[in-house]
């Protein structure tokens, strides 16, 4: 499950804050709606897509068993396990997406009830975002046996890469929307 929780969360904050980055240039208010509206509606479709990709990979797997053994499996406790374990599995990754998504938002939230700038925001959630991202990394590195620095530092670059092309793209369409 711990896969599921890393994609989930490097999902969520990844596509969330290319969403408020490019929303930056709205009043406050919309970028938080739609940094938390994208967050919550790419949660449920991972959900969904989890589910339906973990079905579908145990499911061959089961077949595979099957076909060995020579014997049908479905009405068995290791089936309803195999079945459980899918629905789990669909659910962090989900979920892991909205916690990941609300990363990117939560300084916006901030600054809409101090009263500060949307481009202090801005840094504030592009700062968060990768520090949390570099947490991850340290996390996924520790799980996977690998140097923590190493690891905490390519995911802190995920971020900023994600972030310069968001920048780029939201300064690129104001260029030709004007």
């Amino acid at each position: 499950m711990e896969r599921q929780f890393v994609r989930g969360f490097i999902d969520g904050a990844l596509s969330v804050l290319g969403v408020v980055i490019g929303a930056s240039a709205g009043q406050m208010d919309i970028i938080i709606s739609a940094g938390i509206g994208g967050g919550v509606a790419n949660g449920i479709s991972n959900i969904f897509g989890a589910l339906t990709a973990e079905r579908v990979e145990e499911e061959r797997e089961f077949r595979k068993i099957e076909k060995s053994m020579l014997v049908e499996l479905r009405d068995t406790e290791l089936y309803r396990e195999v079945r459980r374990r899918v629905i789990v599995r669909g659910i962090v990754d989900g979920m892991s997406t909205i916690l990941g998504s609300l990363v990117p938002v939560l300084p916006f939230i901030v600054a809409f009830f101090m009263g500060t700038g949307v481009q202090a925001a801005l840094i504030a959630s592009v700062s968060l975002t990768a520090l949390s991202l570099g947490v991850i990394g340290i996390y996924y590195g520790r799980i996977s046996r690998q140097n923590l620095m190493v690891s905490s530092a390519k995911m802190i670059l995920m971020g900023l890469v994600t972030a310069l092309i968001s920048i780029g793209i939201e300064r690129g369409v104001h260029v030709f929307v004007r």
